[in-house]
């Protein structure tokens, strides 16, 4: 019951994120969206969920401050 529960709010947590047109608003989406996976992945496995949210959420806005608008383009 307590994985469900991880699994709803990571649902809901890339629900509303999206990728942004600058840096920082693409650290921000991909910080949210990197944790919402790092915690349902961590709670699937058996692992702490705030470990993985942290750990994802970091990956995730590295991953976003790191790319370009052009590196992400899904036109």
């Amino acid at each position: 019951m307590k994985n469900i529960s991880y699994i709803i709010m990571a649902v809901a947590l890339l629900s509303v994120a999206a990728c942004g047109n600058t840096k920082g608003e693409r650290a921000l989406s991909g910080g949210g969206i990197g944790a919402g996976v790092g915690a349902v992945g961590s709670a699937v496995t058996g692992g702490s969920p705030w470990t993985g949210a942290v750990v994802g959420g970091a990956v995730g806005a590295a991953t976003g401050a790191l790319t370009d608008k052009d590196d992400i383009n899904l036109d």
